[in-house]
């Protein structure tokens, strides 16, 4: 289990997370949904020790430190691959530094989508750059995998390739997904539970059980269900809205 006890993070005088309590069991797909200046990405940021905060950060118990952190794998729309490696080279790199490394998925994915294995990361257009930042996540072999929009800036069509990719991770080896997202369908099309939060400062206002059943299409979004949860959903991030405004 991944939780946060009272996490607290300020910039200067201003709190970006007030007291902020989780508990994000084995084997969950959760989405964290809220409006822009919620925290969200700073809460992320926190679990994977990229920033100081106050308060606690445990996984099965154990703060999260150079020994289990590679039980956790980051995708980030900031990208946190190597610009100067190509897929080639991170493939090397991550088979020696991840024993749990999926080579065999990897490979596939980088031909699925048909990323050139041996030219620099930084010279890939911004879509093929976050392709490859999903593919390590998704092929790292960590029990949790944490997302920070990681679609956002894809097309559809590869987004929807990609989402599927993730379920298909979540269900065959029982990860643990813990992703950001600000598109509602999004979040309910993926998630068990959307996670929702308020604005300024952050804190956990809702956590929304998604009763829909697996596989989940497309065409579950024109449904009365998912029409409904998605409504409820935007509406309470809406409330926070004109609160703050």
């Amino acid at each position: 289990m991944l939780e946060l006890k009272q996490v607290i993070k300020q910039y200067g005088s201003k709190t970006a997370l007030d007291g902020v309590d989780l508990k994000i069991p084995q084997g969950e797909i959760v989405g964290l949904f809220g409006e822009n200046g919620a925290g969200k990405t700073t809460l992320m940021k926190c679990v994977f020790g990229f920033i100081p905060y106050k308060g606690t950060i445990t996984l099965d118990g154990e703060p999260i430190t150079p020994k289990n952190i590679t039980r956790l794998s980051f995708a980030t729309c900031e990208h946190s691959f190597f610009p100067n490696l190509s897929p080639e080279s991170h493939r090397q790199f991550y088979q020696e530094h991840f024993p749990n490394f999926r080579d065999k998925r990897f490979r596939a994915l980088l031909d699925f989508f048909e990323l050139p294995a041996h030219k620099p990361a930084r010279s890939f257009s911004t879509g093929q750059k976050n392709q490859l930042e999903v593919i390590l996540a998704l092929s790292q072999g960590a029990d949790y995998i944490l997302m920070d929009e990681p679609f956002g800036a894809l097309d559809a069509q590869t987004r929807t390739q990609l989402q599927s990719e993730l379920i298909k991770t979540w269900q065959e080896e029982k990860k643990t997904c813990f992703f950001i997202t600000h598109d509602v369908e999004e979040a309910v099309i993926l998630a068990t539970k959307v996670i929702i939060m308020s604005a300024r400062p952050g804190r956990i206002k809702k956590i929304v059980d998604i009763n829909l059943p697996y596989p989940r299409t497309q065409e579950m979004k024109m449904e009365l269900p998912f029409l409904d949860l998605k409504t409820y959903i935007w509406g309470e991030v809406y409330k926070e809205y004109l609160e703050v405004r």
